[in-house]
């Protein structure tokens, strides 16, 4: 895929998740998550060349300084993946995430332990996260799953999970609930 094929693929993926965007000229210029993933790409390439990781660091770092996102460069990415709002979202060395993966600002993509290895979290994709979320260790989220705003996640999670509270519980995306007698959802089951 050309680059101008991908960052065409971004700015629709922005313009998908994000009702509040006018347009791609609006999304090109204005959206800090979109110019994190970008500046990531390049990191990503270079921290592949063993000889390249010092100034792969310092791109994110700087990127980290203009966008509030800090993203290592060892971490692994799909494609149309999107930070909404950007600011204060972490992305971990070992981090793995997929397709379609869509994260609200303040998420934390974090480890748990001092170790070498894989000690980041892994998303499936077409996994959305809350604001303010923790998805900490090297767990694995699957496909299509919710984590809530400011949930705490510290284990794993099957496909289409809806994952909510501190330490973060497990609730089946599929159990639907009827309305009660006023015709409302009960918002728990949303949040």
């Amino acid at each position: 895929m050309s680059v101008i094929s991908r960052l065409r693929e971004d700015v629709h993926a922005a313009r998908t998740h994000d009702p509040a965007a006018r347009s791609n000229l609006e999304v090109l210029l204005t959206y800090s998550g979109l110019h994190a993933i970008w500046s990531y790409r390049v990191a990503h390439r270079w921290w592949r060349d063993p000889l390249l990781r010092l100034p792969a660091r310092a791109l994110s770092q700087f990127t980290r300084f203009l966008t509030g996102v800090e993203i290592h460069p060892g971490a692994r990415i799909g494609r149309r993946f999107f930070i909404d709002h950007g600011m204060g979202v972490v992305i971990g060395q070992t981090a793995v995430i997929g397709d379609d993966v869509m994260l609200y600002h303040g998420v934390t993509l974090g480890g748990k332990s001092q170790g070498t290895g894989k000690r980041h979290p892994t998303l499936h994709s077409e996994v959305v996260v809350g604001a303010g979320a923790q998805v900490l260790g090297d767990i694995v989220i699957g496909r299509g799953s919710v984590i809530g705003a400011n949930a705490v996640v510290v284990h794993d999670a099957p496909a289409h999970s809806v994952l909510v509270g501190i330490p973060a519980t497990t609730r089946s995306a599929t159990t639907a609930q009827p309305p009660d007698e006023d015709g409302w959802l009960d918002p728990a089951i949303y949040i």
